[in-house]
């Protein structure tokens, strides 16, 4: 078995991302494994009623596009893929995938992984999928794949099952197994990690950010790096952010290993090198976390442009307007955005948004008929009356929940070539004293972080200064819940961090979470504090119930708002932060 580093990388976050990167990543550099993420919650949604519409569908067709050229690159250079495209079926994405290679005349085998699908158990859901581990990705690999295809499998598992693969670990090898967890982890949102989403992105030029890549060793440890000459940047920072986002504790959860974020330790390893090593992992747990999407019924909306003066009177007008034709609707949300500015320049510049949206079961309620007695009120309404768009007919939403089953009690199977089929075994799950210690513990032994610094420390000379100003931030969603992971650069910071951004202080900071169930976990190695806050997306992305449904900005605006910081931990005026 040859042990040197692994080269794995990645090339799509999601369905739609940049339709070159296949291509840009097998002729950037060389590559072992190229891997391609192409699910995420909505993403499973659009599958499900691709399914609906076909059953011949539930994958994601981009990636066999990117395979007309993609395919013979990869076979010239001798570079596997591994993708999770296969989405709801990935038995027909891998016959697919055959069906091409015989077209373009490339000799590969192909095979897949199944048996996340769950959907016949959960009563009126459109779809709902196990995820599953990198194990049945190994046991494609070993048996001597070119293109793994699988459904829905952990973000992660696309590069801890080919680096079991590569350097022939067992399940029993957690902290090796937690090593490429987190690598993947790096890896699986394209190029969030190379510079890309990132808070400080003045500092790089990140107009078009390569792809990254891990060089993974037989400890487990890593680097991620990307192609020489692409654009973006691979720094501490970038890879911090990463490692933030849409994680819950300093445990890790994963159907092959428990990885321990606050085990985690980041170093640079030259330009555009960023070394990951220390990680530490545990058994996983005894279920799998299965996603169950749903139609949820239908929703419209409208959105007022108010110009000029007497905005809040504007919207109060509309408001009263429609109430009498929005009874009956289940759920009615009005939000009025102030984008105006005084004094404006430009009439778009002295204008706010009052956004209207409906959702409903029936789409009779949510139809044209309502948006149109919207618009019916153009000339006997506020001055100025407009909207941004015409009326347009009700369309339907989804909505997301997760939960578990027994990973004993899931067929996680590998399709081999050959056509055989291996039954992939649950990895041994964790003992009742592990599950006693919960998943918002402290640092295992050995693993520290520095003491708090209130107690003795001196009064500093304070600025009201943004949050940003000192601190990088990335989040994200789960579900109904959303994660945002805050971080800062220097030992100084993150004690004043740790002591000034309470739960009480991030919810005076955002009042929309108030009311909430917020937790702040601590991962000291990092300088970084990640917060949960459950329930602020309702029922997930799908649905449309928030502005920012994703919560991709949550920490963003977290950065903008404003606290007393002290002097000497700001930067200079023009620096940068982490």
């Amino acid at each position: 078995m040859n042990r040197r580093p692994l080269r794995i990388g990645n090339a799509s976050g999601f369905y739609g991302d940049r339709f070159s990167a296949l291509t840009e990543m097998l002729t950037g550099g060389p590559l072992d494994v190229l891997t391609g993420d192409y699910l995420a919650e909505l993403t499973m949604l659009i599958l499900g009623r691709d399914r609906l519409k076909n059953p011949d569908l539930g994958y994601a067709k981009t990636f066999l596009r990117q395979l007309e050229e993609g395919l013979g690159l990869a076979h010239e250079r001798g570079v596997r893929i591994v993708t999770n495209a296969g989405g709801l079926h990935p038995a027909g994405l891998a016959d697919a995938v055959r069906a091409l290679a015989a077209k373009v005349g490339v000799p590969v085998s192909v095979a897949h992984v199944e048996g996340d699908d769950l959907t016949s158990r959960e009563e009126g859901a459109l779809t709902a999928n196990a995820y599953l581990g990198g194990a049945g990705i190994t046991a494609c690999l070993r048996a001597g794949a070119d293109v793994v295809v699988t459904g829905r499998v952990t973000d992660a598992a696309l590069v801890s099952g080919p680096a079991a693969w590569w350097f022939d670990w067992t399940p029993e090898d957690h902290d090796r197994l937690a090593g490429a967890v987190v690598a993947g982890h790096v890896l699986e949102c394209g190029t969030q990690a190379t510079g890309g989403n990132y808070s400080f992105f003045t500092a790089h030029d990140v107009r078009r950010p390569g792809f990254p890549l891990a060089e993974i060793s037989a400890d487990g440890s890593a680097v991620i790096t990307k192609h020489p000459g692409t654009g973006g940047a691979v720094t501490t920072g970038t890879v911090t952010a990463q490692l933030l986002y849409e994680t819950q504790g300093v445990r890790y959860l994963g159907p092959d290993v428990t990885a321990r974020l606050d085990t985690v330790r980041l170093t640079d390893d030259g330009a555009d090198r960023v070394r990951i090593s220390g990680v530490r992992g545990e058994r996983p747990p005894a279920s799998l976390k299965v996603g169950v999407t749903r139609i949820g019924g239908w929703r419209n909306e409208v959105v007022f442009v108010l110009t000029g003066l007497d905005i809040e009177a504007k919207a109060e007008l509309v408001r009263s307007q429609l109430a009498e034709t929005l009874e009956g609707v289940a759920d009615a949300a009005w939000t009025l955005a102030r984008t105006d500015h005084a004094d404006a320049d430009t009439e778009e510049t002295a204008s706010a948004l009052l956004r209207l949206v409906v959702r409903d079961p029936s789409p009779d309620r949510v139809g044209r008929a309502l948006t149109s007695k919207a618009v019916e009120l153009a000339l006997g309404s506020y001055p100025g009356f407009h909207v941004t768009t015409p009326p347009g007919p009700a369309q339907p939403y989804g909505v997301f929940a997760s939960t578990s089953a027994p990973a004993t009690q899931v067929p996680h199977t590998a399709v081999l070539p050959d056509g055989t089929h291996i039954q992939i075994p649950a990895a041994l799950s964790a003992s009742p004293a592990f599950e006693a210690r919960g998943s918002g513990g402290g640092a295992p032994e050995g693993v520290g972080g520095a003491a708090p610094a209130g107690s003795g420390a001196e009064p500093r000379e304070t600025v009201r200064a943004p949050l940003g100003a000192l601190a990088g931030a990335r989040s994200g969603d789960k579900g109904g819940d959303a994660n945002v992971g805050i971080w800062v650069g220097t030992a100084p910071a993150w004690d004043w961090l740790r002591d000034t951004l309470t739960v009480d202080r991030f919810r005076a900071l955002l009042p929309e979470t108030r009311g909430l169930a917020v937790q702040r976990h601590e991962l000291p190695a990092l300088r970084a504090l990640n917060f949960t806050v459950t329930g602020i997306l309702g029922d997930g992305v799908a649905s449309g119930h928030r502005f920012d449904p994703q919560a991709k900005a949550l920490g963003e605006w977290l950065r903008a708002r404003h606290l007393d910081i002290p002097v000497h931990l700001l930067p200079p005026p023009e620096g940068t932060g982490p």
